[in-house]
């Protein structure tokens, strides 16, 4: 999908790092054209800034988006969603860190999940790299308590998973 997407603007080496930017925020492009959080617009020069493109770079993503069908469904509908992972310890909860084998293998998720729920532990938030966005996919697992170091060694015995770390 994202290769798809990407296409769209391969001649516009700029462009592409606005539009990452903007999905691997999970910012909306409302109906004016204006780069949203819910209802809180992102000023351009800001976007521009974290891109290293000029304003007028990110000026005419948006009007891109806004004009192809495709990318205007998507970027109407994108959300962010709050990732635990820095802040899980300080709530009492534990942290899974897995490095895969391959990021694009099936069943990774559902491997891991099963180890975990052995040892009678909840998952309440799993978050995926996509190998699209990043060189070195992980998989963070959230936990509803700490972990114990002794699933390490269980986790590490899956095929698909080639390092681990708790916190």
């Amino acid at each position: 999908m994202w290769s798809i997407l990407l296409r769209k603007f391969e001649k516009y080496p700029a462009q592409q790092k606005v539009l990452k930017l903007i999905f691997e925020r999970g910012f909306q492009v409302n109906d004016e054209g204006k780069v949203t959080s819910g209802a809180i617009e992102i000023a351009h020069t800001q976007l521009a800034r974290e891109a290293g493109v000029d304003r007028r770079v990110v000026d005419s993503t948006t009007e891109v988006i806004l004009s192809d069908e495709q990318l205007s469904k998507i970027f109407h509908n994108v959300k962010s969603i709050p990732f635990l992972r820095d802040v899980a310890p300080l709530l009492g909860q534990g942290v899974i860190i897995i490095t895969p084998d391959d990021a694009s293998s099936k069943g990774i998720i559902s491997e891991v999940s099963t180890v975990i729920a052995k040892h009678n532990i909840s998952i309440r938030q799993a978050v995926s790299d996509d190998p699209a966005f990043t060189d070195e996919p992980k998989l963070t697992i959230i936990t509803d308590t700490k972990v114990p170091g002794s699933i390490i060694e269980e986790l590490l015995k899956l095929d698909s998973v080639k390092g681990v770390s708790i916190s």
